[in-house]
């Protein structure tokens, strides 16, 4: 990836904890990252937060007082907007057994326990990071494709519009090829499409 893509292509981090010093503590291990970090206090300011921006990866504390963090990534994942970015939890020594368990079946993509080690977690939001980049990389691939496909049969339609004008006899024997490639462009666009 150049240097331009990677930083016209900002993504953001939303870090979700009641605890100021927490917020703090996240924000020093990921600074480095040069991502923009967006802070939320509690599960319904990160989902306000969500509607009104993108994110690549939320880091998402599991005790909070009023929505907990199990909630909040079950609102989360039930919005369309959000429902694909990537969730780590993050959460006290004092856990429950079971908070792993809870946290991927509400749809965690990690779980970490305090205190982390600055370095993994930083590693972690940083393959993070890197998805969220490639996909929308491939999402604008894919845009484009559909763009030269689209070109593709406007195309085609004038080649066959312009041998009906001027030679009948060459359009019997072109005219079904050229609906073929028609065809088969079309079943591309559709394929891609999905």
């Amino acid at each position: 990836m150049s240097r331009t893509t990677v930083t016209t292509e900002r993504a953001s981090i939303l870090l979700v904890d009641d605890m100021e010093d927490n917020l703090v503590a996240l924000e020093a291990v990921l600074a480095s990252l040069d991502e923009p970090l967006v802070r939320a206090r509690s599960g319904e300011e990160a989902v306000r937060a969500l509607l009104r921006e993108p994110f690549a990866v939320v880091l998402l504390d599991v005790r909070m007082p009023g929505m907990d963090g199990f909630e909040t990534a079950y609102r989360i994942k039930r919005l369309d907007r959000s429902k694909d970015i990537p969730i780590i939890f993050l959460n006290g020594p004092e856990s429950d057994s079971g908070y792993a368990f809870r946290g991927y079946a509400t749809g965690a993509a990690d779980f970490l326990t305090k205190p982390f080690d600055p370095w993994m977690l930083r590693a972690k939001v940083s393959v993070f990071l890197d998805l969220h980049r490639k996909k929308r990389e491939l999402e604008r691939a894919l845009t484009r494709e559909q763009q030269h496909l689209g070109d593709i049969a406007g195309r085609l339609s004038s080649i066959e519009d312009a041998l009906r004008s001027t030679a009948p006899n060459d359009l019997a024997v072109l005219g079904p090829q050229l609906a073929r490639i028609e065809d088969t462009l079309g079943e591309l666009r559709r394929g891609r499409g999905r």
